[in-house]
């Protein structure tokens, strides 16, 4: 006779289902990285956008991201949505504090300056640096390389769905990396 096991009720993921209406309930919390190249003085040289395939079958640019689990630290989060995007020879250097360059509020209404029609969420925001070789897994199609001004420059700005492009903006100034 099979046995049946019971799924671990505080392993932090949720079904479907579950996870559909909790998007209807509450806010959820995020993490979102802008993965980057530094030279010898940690001055920012390339930004790396992810390509991906939207639900509509649309490509379009992203950052890495993904939601904090239950009982997850915010920097176990963003090691395993840097892993799980970039691969794990992507070695990225995550920030001594868990202080985000920036914090973005999701809403699903279309006239708010950050949307995900799925929910209400909040995101902190990190600048990380890469030092491997990163090869995207996931639904992750590529990852592009380029200059700080390319990335946020308006041909590149229209690709990145729900706001990233001003999002993406934001945390580069905070770090110094534009002008």
């Amino acid at each position: 006779m099979a046995q049946t096991r019971t799924p671990d009720p505080n392993s932090g993921w949720f079904s479907d289902d579950e996870l559909k209406e909790i998007r209807q309930r509450l806010p959820l919390m995020y993490v979102e990285a802008v993965p980057v190249r530094v030279d010898s003085y940690s001055v920012i040289t390339e930004v790396g956008l992810l390509l991906r395939v939207n639900r509509e079958g649309s490509m379009n640019r992203t950052l890495v991201s993904g939601r904090v689990l239950f009982g997850e630290t915010l920097r176990d989060a963003l090691f395993r949505h840097l892993e799980k995007d970039l691969g794990p020879m992507a070695f990225p250097q995550l920030p001594v504090s868990p202080q985000p360059a920036q914090v973005a509020e999701y809403f699903p209404e279309p006239d708010a300056k950050y949307t995900d029609f799925r929910q209400h969420a909040v995101a902190l925001v990190y600048v990380v640096p890469v030092t491997g070789t990163c090869e995207p897994r996931q639904d992750a199609l590529e990852i592009t390389w380029m200059s700080p001004e390319e990335a946020v420059s308006d041909s590149i700005a229209s690709e990145l769905e729900g706001g990233r492009g001003q999002l993406l903006r934001s945390a580069l100034a905070s770090v110094g990396a534009l002008p």
